[in-house]
């Protein structure tokens, strides 16, 4: 058994222990995620066998005492063959750090990572009453999932990806710009309990909602979206990689807004910053 585990966010981690998992299922390790079996209950895989908290005191604590070797991938592009031996010939491990990453791997088991994935059935329902309320009347609508993120993003790269609500809602603005023939509903997701939602309905009008979720929630509607933008962020990128939606990580504000602009979970997860 191979035990996951790392810091960081929920979108963070269901990205490391999908490269894990997929790793695993390639050389026959089963794996286990420690960071779901007792935080952000919103997915199938809290529910599978070991997904538990005693098995997460299990990890830890034989980690802790030495029992299990703990196995790091803490360096990006280092030679991790010698982890890798590690991981095949122990039976019990733990594999922690951010790049642990198989891309090829992850792809080929990205359906059945998507699937452990999956949300809760009641998230589902819920997300998908306030979507009929919010698209009551509206036929062939464009969804566009608008990711604001504020606190850390302050001081991570410097501070270079910590925008303003006018420049949110102007990037908003100019993708609308392109749908000129079909409506477009605009779901504004974000951490900042301080937003201007006034600013968002003045700029953009009554096509915006903003769906006030849990992050699982807020995760699960921005997958149901057509287009998605906000900064690099792994929230974006993980809600991409549901059902193909179409990414723009916007890296500079004053830049144009073109079909060209998006790509695809495929694509943008071997670029994370």
């Amino acid at each position: 058994m191979i035990f996951v585990r790392d810091k960081g966010r929920m979108c963070n981690n269901m990205l490391q222990y999908g490269h894990l998992y997929a790793w695993g299922r390639e050389h026959g390790r089963q794996t286990m995620s420690m960071r779901f079996a007792y935080k952000y209950r919103y997915f199938r895989i809290c529910h599978t066998p070991h997904h538990n908290f005693a098995t997460y005191l299990l990890a830890k604590y034989g980690a802790k005492a030495g029992f299990f070797p703990v196995v790091s991938f803490d360096v990006d592009g280092a030679d991790y063959s010698r982890e890798e031996e590690l991981l095949m010939s122990r039976r019990w491990v733990v594999a922690q750090g951010w790049y642990a990453r198989w891309y090829d791997l992850f792809l080929k088991y990205k359906a059945e990572i998507t699937d452990l994935f999956a949300f809760d059935a009641e998230i589902e329902s819920r997300v998908a009453s306030a979507m009929a309320v919010a698209e009551r009347g509206s036929e062939d609508v464009v969804r566009l999932g608008l990711h604001l993120r504020r606190g850390d993003y302050a001081t991570w790269h410097n501070g270079d990806f910590l925008y303003t609500d006018e420049q949110y809602a102007d990037v908003a603005k100019r993708f609308m710009a392109l749908h000129g023939d079909r409506p477009v509903r605009v779901y504004i997701c974000g951490n900042d309990p301080q937003m201007n939602r006034e600013l968002f309905v003045r700029v953009l009008g009554d096509c915006v909602t903003f769906p006030d979720g849990s992050p699982g929630e807020d995760l699960c509607l921005l997958s149901h979206c057509h287009y998605l933008i906000g900064p690099p962020s792994t929230f974006t990128l993980v809600a991409a990689m549901y059902h193909d939606a179409l990414l723009y990580w916007v890296k500079d504000m004053a830049a144009l807004v073109a079909a060209d602009s998006f790509g695809t979970f495929d694509t943008l997860f071997r670029k994370i910053l």
